[in-house]
């Protein structure tokens, strides 16, 4: 799957504490492009802590203290290391975010994208409104609301609202997406709809989901990476993922 490709994330001997308690130990992982990684594990494992990681959101909490690489590929440079010179804010758009409970943004549905792209593309005019229309395109959004982008963006539904979310990540033109349980506060339906929205992007992106749901993760996983304490405990992919019994095994060991 990943042959002759190199990783879009490496991360390597991590090591995240807040204060004098230890949340991730040793963790090291690679991501790739093409691939769909899930990560799974019991509450408190530390999986938000470790997609924060990524993007270093653990940055805003000023007892939290990191050791350790992460390094990123973003097109003809890898950064990385703690710390680095690369901007966090060009960073976290390179490497966004979707988080469990849809953050729309107090605004209309059309502002909610085109506020993002004006303050850090420096779009207006017609490129803004085709990078509008395109990111609404790519999460199947457009159709249902391009009659009402003037409407605020709490009326949608939590399935549209989480694709709208979504939506204004894609528009910023990022290389990773970290999903932190992003079908949680959904309905089956528009679960359902987020699943195979996941499964067409995970062709272009490189994609880390966190799910509290096993039965999802064997739906939409291309590999799942098992963390217990703070630990990367098992990781499988290919046959373990398609063969429901061996999976079930696996997953009462790991946990």
């Amino acid at each position: 799957m990943t042959s002759g490709k190199e990783p879009t994330v490496r991360i390597d001997n991590l090591w995240v504490r807040f204060l004098e308690k230890i949340v991730l130990k040793d963790i090291t992982l690679s991501l790739w492009p093409g691939q769909l990684t899930v990560l799974v594990g019991p509450s408190g494992s530390g999986k938000s802590t470790l997609l924060r990681s990524i993007n270093r959101l653990n940055a805003f909490y000023p007892d939290c203290r990191t050791e350790g690489t992460v390094r990123i590929r973003l097109h003809d440079r890898t950064i990385g290391d703690y710390p680095d010179s690369f901007p966090l804010s060009e960073l976290r758009r390179r490497v966004g975010m979707v988080f469990q409970t849809p953050a729309v943004l107090p605004f209309s549905i059309g502002k909610n994208l085109a506020m993002p792209l004006r303050v850090t593309l420096g779009l207006t005019g017609a490129a803004l409104s085709e990078r509008v229309e395109w990111a609404l395109r790519e999460v199947s959004l457009w159709s249902e609301v391009k009659d009402r982008l003037g409407e605020p963006a709490p009326t949608l539904s939590g399935g549209q609202q989480q694709r709208l979310c979504l939506a204004r990540v894609l528009a910023l033109e990022p290389q990773v997406l970290l999903l932190d349980e992003p079908t949680a506060s959904l309905d089956f339906r528009a679960a359902t709809s987020i699943e195979a929205l996941l499964s067409r992007l995970k062709e272009r992106y490189t994609i880390l989901a966190v799910s509290h749901s096993l039965s999802q993760t064997r739906r939409i996983a291309d590999r799942v990476c098992v963390l217990k304490e703070g630990q990367l405990v098992q990781e499988m992919a290919g046959q373990h993922l398609k063969d429901a019994e061996t999976f079930q095994q696996l997953m009462e060991a790991a946990f």
